[in-house]
Protein backbone atom coordinates (compact mmCIF):
# COMPACT_ATOMS: atom_id res chain seq x y z
CA UNK A 1 0.00 0.00 0.00
CA UNK A 2 1.24 3.51 -0.71
CA UNK A 3 2.26 5.40 2.43
CA UNK A 4 -0.18 8.42 2.88
CA UNK A 5 0.59 12.28 3.46
CA UNK A 6 -0.03 14.16 6.12
CA UNK A 7 -1.94 17.90 6.76
CA UNK A 8 0.18 19.65 8.52
CA UNK A 9 -1.71 22.94 7.71
CA UNK A 10 -4.58 24.00 5.52
CA UNK A 11 -6.06 27.48 4.68
CA UNK A 12 -8.25 29.02 2.37
CA UNK A 13 -6.88 31.68 0.13
CA UNK A 14 -9.64 32.59 -2.36
CA UNK A 15 -13.45 31.24 -2.06
CA UNK A 16 -16.10 32.38 -3.82
CA UNK A 17 -20.13 30.96 -4.34
CA UNK A 18 -18.75 27.93 -6.37
CA UNK A 19 -15.37 26.86 -4.93
CA UNK A 20 -12.60 27.49 -2.66
CA UNK A 21 -8.99 27.99 -3.45
CA UNK A 22 -6.64 25.93 -0.29
CA UNK A 23 -3.06 25.75 -0.05
CA UNK A 24 -2.09 22.94 2.36
CA UNK A 25 1.30 22.31 3.75
CA UNK A 26 2.02 18.51 3.80
CA UNK A 27 4.25 15.84 4.98
CA UNK A 28 4.87 12.60 2.35
CA UNK A 29 5.67 9.24 4.26
CA UNK A 30 8.88 9.60 3.45
CA UNK A 31 9.51 12.90 5.48
CA UNK A 32 9.45 15.35 2.80
CA UNK A 33 7.40 18.28 3.39
CA UNK A 34 5.56 21.00 0.75
CA UNK A 35 2.96 22.61 -0.20
CA UNK A 36 -0.31 21.49 -2.31
CA UNK A 37 -2.36 24.00 -4.17
CA UNK A 38 -6.15 22.87 -4.94
CA UNK A 39 -9.92 23.75 -5.26
CA UNK A 40 -12.17 22.49 -3.24
CA UNK A 41 -16.13 21.95 -4.16
CA UNK A 42 -19.06 20.30 -2.74
CA UNK A 43 -19.29 18.21 -5.69
CA UNK A 44 -20.94 17.93 -9.06
CA UNK A 45 -23.84 16.10 -10.53
CA UNK A 46 -24.01 15.24 -14.31
CA UNK A 47 -27.12 13.69 -16.17
CA UNK A 48 -27.68 11.64 -19.61
CA UNK A 49 -31.60 12.20 -20.03
CA UNK A 50 -33.26 9.40 -21.59
CA UNK A 51 -36.99 10.13 -23.68
CA UNK A 52 -38.79 8.00 -24.42
CA UNK A 53 -37.94 6.74 -28.07
CA UNK A 54 -34.16 6.42 -26.32
CA UNK A 55 -32.46 10.35 -27.53
CA UNK A 56 -29.80 11.33 -25.15
CA UNK A 57 -30.58 14.97 -24.52
CA UNK A 58 -27.60 17.20 -24.68
CA UNK A 59 -26.93 20.92 -24.29
CA UNK A 60 -24.57 23.53 -26.26
CA UNK A 61 -23.46 26.34 -24.95
CA UNK A 62 -20.72 28.55 -24.99
CA UNK A 63 -17.42 28.22 -22.70
CA UNK A 64 -16.03 31.11 -22.16
CA UNK A 65 -12.02 29.86 -21.04
CA UNK A 66 -11.89 28.09 -24.11
CA UNK A 67 -13.48 30.47 -26.32
CA UNK A 68 -15.85 27.65 -28.04
CA UNK A 69 -19.39 25.88 -28.43
CA UNK A 70 -19.23 23.24 -26.04
CA UNK A 71 -21.84 19.85 -26.98
CA UNK A 72 -22.32 18.52 -23.20
CA UNK A 73 -24.43 16.46 -20.69
CA UNK A 74 -26.13 18.44 -18.05
CA UNK A 75 -24.37 19.05 -15.17
CA UNK A 76 -24.03 21.50 -12.15
CA UNK A 77 -22.37 22.34 -8.94
CA UNK A 78 -23.92 20.69 -5.43
CA UNK A 79 -24.78 23.97 -3.13
CA UNK A 80 -23.71 22.83 0.72
CA UNK A 81 -27.59 22.52 1.55
CA UNK A 82 -28.82 19.81 -1.72
CA UNK A 83 -27.66 16.57 -2.07
CA UNK A 84 -26.50 15.09 -5.44
CA UNK A 85 -29.62 14.29 -6.59
CA UNK A 86 -31.54 17.41 -5.36
CA UNK A 87 -28.64 19.14 -7.85
CA UNK A 88 -29.21 16.51 -10.84
CA UNK A 89 -32.84 17.25 -11.23
CA UNK A 90 -32.16 21.33 -10.65
CA UNK A 91 -29.69 21.31 -13.44
CA UNK A 92 -31.75 19.01 -15.71
CA UNK A 93 -35.11 21.32 -15.46
CA UNK A 94 -32.68 24.52 -15.43
CA UNK A 95 -30.76 23.41 -18.83
CA UNK A 96 -33.30 21.23 -20.50
CA UNK A 97 -36.87 22.08 -19.64
CA UNK A 98 -36.86 18.14 -18.56
CA UNK A 99 -37.77 17.06 -15.39
CA UNK A 100 -37.53 13.22 -14.45
CA UNK A 101 -39.96 10.39 -12.67
CA UNK A 102 -36.82 7.89 -12.55
CA UNK A 103 -33.48 9.03 -11.56
CA UNK A 104 -30.68 6.11 -10.60
CA UNK A 105 -27.03 7.37 -9.91
CA UNK A 106 -24.67 5.06 -12.10
CA UNK A 107 -20.97 5.83 -11.10
CA UNK A 108 -18.62 8.80 -10.18
CA UNK A 109 -15.60 10.37 -10.74
CA UNK A 110 -13.21 13.26 -10.21
CA UNK A 111 -12.79 15.32 -13.20
CA UNK A 112 -9.06 16.45 -12.51
CA UNK A 113 -7.49 14.90 -9.69
CA UNK A 114 -4.32 16.74 -9.00
CA UNK A 115 -6.46 19.97 -8.96
CA UNK A 116 -9.69 19.38 -7.07
CA UNK A 117 -11.32 17.14 -4.79
CA UNK A 118 -14.55 17.08 -6.58
CA UNK A 119 -16.51 14.22 -6.95
CA UNK A 120 -19.58 13.97 -9.57
CA UNK A 121 -21.90 12.07 -9.44
CA UNK A 122 -23.36 10.64 -12.54
CA UNK A 123 -27.56 10.23 -13.31
CA UNK A 124 -29.22 8.43 -15.23
CA UNK A 125 -32.98 10.79 -15.73
CA UNK A 126 -35.76 8.86 -17.35
CA UNK A 127 -39.71 9.08 -17.58
CA UNK A 128 -38.94 12.78 -18.70
CA UNK A 129 -41.69 15.61 -19.17
CA UNK A 130 -40.86 18.79 -20.54
CA UNK A 131 -41.27 22.09 -18.28
CA UNK A 132 -39.88 25.26 -19.53
CA UNK A 133 -35.87 25.42 -19.08
CA UNK A 134 -34.88 28.15 -16.26
CA UNK A 135 -31.61 28.80 -17.27
CA UNK A 136 -29.36 31.50 -15.56
CA UNK A 137 -28.57 34.52 -15.97
CA UNK A 138 -25.58 33.77 -17.97
CA UNK A 139 -26.45 30.57 -19.77
CA UNK A 140 -27.57 30.24 -23.24
CA UNK A 141 -28.31 26.49 -24.39
CA UNK A 142 -29.16 25.01 -27.29
CA UNK A 143 -31.26 21.98 -26.59
CA UNK A 144 -29.93 18.81 -29.10
CA UNK A 145 -31.69 15.39 -28.90
CA UNK A 146 -29.14 12.28 -30.48
CA UNK A 147 -29.74 8.31 -30.31
CA UNK A 148 -26.74 6.79 -28.39
CA UNK A 149 -24.78 5.81 -31.45
CA UNK A 150 -24.67 9.43 -32.79
CA UNK A 151 -23.21 11.03 -29.53
CA UNK A 152 -20.62 8.13 -29.69
CA UNK A 153 -20.33 9.22 -33.63
CA UNK A 154 -19.82 12.82 -31.82
CA UNK A 155 -17.06 11.77 -29.37
CA UNK A 156 -15.30 9.74 -32.35
CA UNK A 157 -15.49 13.45 -34.47
CA UNK A 158 -14.22 14.98 -31.80
CA UNK A 159 -17.53 17.30 -31.65
CA UNK A 160 -17.83 16.62 -27.97
CA UNK A 161 -14.89 17.29 -25.93
CA UNK A 162 -16.01 18.13 -22.63
CA UNK A 163 -13.87 15.91 -20.16
CA UNK A 164 -16.27 15.81 -17.71
CA UNK A 165 -19.11 14.58 -20.55
CA UNK A 166 -16.78 12.01 -21.92
CA UNK A 167 -16.30 10.50 -18.42
CA UNK A 168 -19.55 10.35 -17.43
CA UNK A 169 -20.52 8.58 -20.94
CA UNK A 170 -18.25 5.93 -20.19
CA UNK A 171 -19.69 5.20 -16.45
CA UNK A 172 -23.45 5.40 -18.25
CA UNK A 173 -22.63 3.66 -21.46
CA UNK A 174 -23.51 0.58 -20.06
CA UNK A 175 -26.55 0.99 -18.58
CA UNK A 176 -28.36 1.68 -21.95
CA UNK A 177 -29.92 -0.94 -24.31
CA UNK A 178 -28.42 0.29 -27.60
Amino acid sequence: MLSRWTTLSSRILHSNPWWKYFLDSFQTGNGHVGEYHYVHTEGASMVIPITADGRIVLVNQYRYLCQRDSVELPCGGVKPEHSYEETARHELEEETGYRSGHMECVGEFNPFNGVTDEICKVFIARELALHTPKPDATEEFEILSVLPKELDAMIVRGEIWDGMTLAAWVLARPHLKT
